[in-house]
């Protein structure tokens, strides 16, 4: 057989290799980021103090425009680059606070990590198995590849973040447009935790 008959067959074969490769990376990158946040929520003794000093750590670690993205859903279109920025700001500090609320410093959960899966190129999703005070809870994390791959929306117990933020803000758009879903976002963002 010659170069250019094999050379096809080695694609082939190699897919399935550069596949595995891509879950294991995403599945990696997802451990660390949980030691990493969980190292921070260690180091924070003031629980007033976690959402600030947590929110680098899931910069680095989740697409906070992707999720403000698809919870807003078709309307972000009509978002000017500048709305576009705000309601990812407030979004993120939304995001931000009510994660960080659920946690208590020194208290970790046992974390059962699945195998991941590719439900498309470029993204995974990675199940989790997560026993907290005493509660039982499955979690898949949803990954794409963007800037490295980072979290795009967090599924507990069958229920999506994004989805779950998608239907208040889809009918604040409808509403009032940008400008409503703007002011949704700051009102959430205003209350006291």
């Amino acid at each position: 057989m010659t170069l250019r008959f094999l050379l096809p067959l080695l694609l082939v074969a190699a897919a399935p290799l550069a596949a595995t490769a891509q879950l294991a990376e995403a599945q990696a990158r997802l451990k660390s980021a949980v030691t990493e946040v969980l190292a921070v929520a260690d180091r924070t003794a003031n629980r007033n103090a976690l959402p600030e000093s947590l929110r680098p750590t899931l910069q680095r670690h989740v697409s906070f425009e992707t999720m403000t993205k698809r919870a807003v859903g078709p309307g972000w279109r009509q978002f000017t680059p500048a709305q576009q920025q705000q309601a990812t700001q407030l979004f993120e500090t939304l995001i931000v606070r009510s994660y960080s609320s659920k946690f208590t410093p020194g208290e970790h959960p046992a974390i059962t990590y699945q195998t991941a899966v590719e439900p498309a190129a470029g993204r995974v999703d990675v199940p989790t198995s997560m026993v907290y005070k005493g509660s039982r809870y499955t979690v898949i994390y949803r990954m794409e590849q963007t800037q490295g791959w980072r979290i795009t929306d967090v599924v507990v117990e069958g229920v999506s973040l994004i989805a779950n933020y998608r239907s208040q803000l889809d009918a604040q758009f409808k509403k009032g447009g940008a400008n409503a879903v703007i002011s949704s976002l700051t009102q959430s963002v205003s209350r006291p935790q």
